[in-house]
């Protein structure tokens, strides 16, 4: 375990962390400044803090879940059936360039099939809804994580299996969710000819909305390809204005509660289906 924090922990991974983290504080600032000025209600404080806490919680849980996942693409990599490139960082000598242009698209995909996944099948969704619990759409929510973020790996084994060296895969999905972070703003208009092929602010407000129009629409990460490839696309419509949360809707700012409200219903759910003698499971 200590290798793999090492590997991790030097890899230009963190320094991408960094640079995430600084940008994003000047620019929630900069929103929350804004929206002050605008007279708009971008932002409510007790939602931001408690997005806020879910990090924390996410950040500490993850200390020790990344080495596991590291651990595990490691596995995947030593039996991969292919073998892509000689390291991590190559694109000069032995590296190519289009090994990194084919890990962006594919890697993509995979965060596209596990938000999709996220938003089909209860366990997923259970890890996931922590996400769309805000009832506000701004910088801050894009930190409200779960806290149960482990069937995710799952989606991105392949990768490494494929032959991708695990710290590029690593660093593939870092980049991608930097870039997703900053789509959660209402401040950015649409943006032309890019909204055919990258998922923008405009797209994703809609993923966070719970009209009917919109619900379990523009899954993408970076990319809007693959929603508009297999029918989960949503534009915005004029009549129809996003409305941000869940339903049902959750009244509460305590972190340990938006982070397992759900599994506390799923239990409740399962505690309560029959047994096989036909009675319902005992309490």
């Amino acid at each position: 375990m200590g290798a793999a924090w090492q590997a991790f922990w030097y890899s230009p991974v963190a320094a991408v962390y960094a640079a995430g983290y600084a940008l994003w504080a000047v620019l929630m600032l900069a929103e929350a400044g804004i929206g002050r000025w605008q007279q708009r209600p971008l932002y409510a404080w007790r939602d931001s803090l408690t997005s806020l806490c879910m990090y924390v919680g996410y950040f500490a849980i993850n200390l020790l879940w990344v080495p596991v996942v590291f651990l595990l693409y490691t596995w995947m990599h030593d039996h991969a059936i292919f073998q892509i490139g000689i390291g991590a960082w190559h694109t000069g000598g032995g590296g190519r360039w289009w090994e990194w242009a084919l890990l962006f698209v594919l890697e993509d995909l995979c965060f596209y099939a596990f938000h999709r996944s996220s938003h089909r099948f209860s366990v997923f969704w259970a890890a996931h809804v922590t996400h769309h619990s805000s009832r506000y759409f701004n910088l801050s929510v894009a930190f409200r994580q779960t806290w149960t973020p482990f069937v995710a790996v799952l989606f991105w084994l392949p990768l490494p299996w494929l032959g991708f060296d695990p710290l590029m895969v690593m660093t593939m999905q870092m980049i991608s969710l930097f870039y997703q972070l900053f789509l959660h703003t209402q401040l950015v208009p649409a943006l032309g000819p890019l909204e055919w092929v990258f998922n923008t602010p405009q797209h994703h407000r809609l993923h966070h909305a719970v009209n009917a129009p919109y619900v379990d629409r523009n899954f993408g990460g970076i990319l809007i390809i693959w929603d508009r490839l297999f029918g989960t696309f949503a534009a915005e419509q004029a009549q129809e204005p996003p409305r941000f949360g869940i339903r049902p809707d959750l009244v509460s700012y305590n972190p340990v509660t938006v982070a397992f409200h759900e599994w506390v219903r799923l239990l409740k759910k399962w505690m309560a289906l029959p047994s096989r003698d036909g009675g319902s499971v005992p309490d």
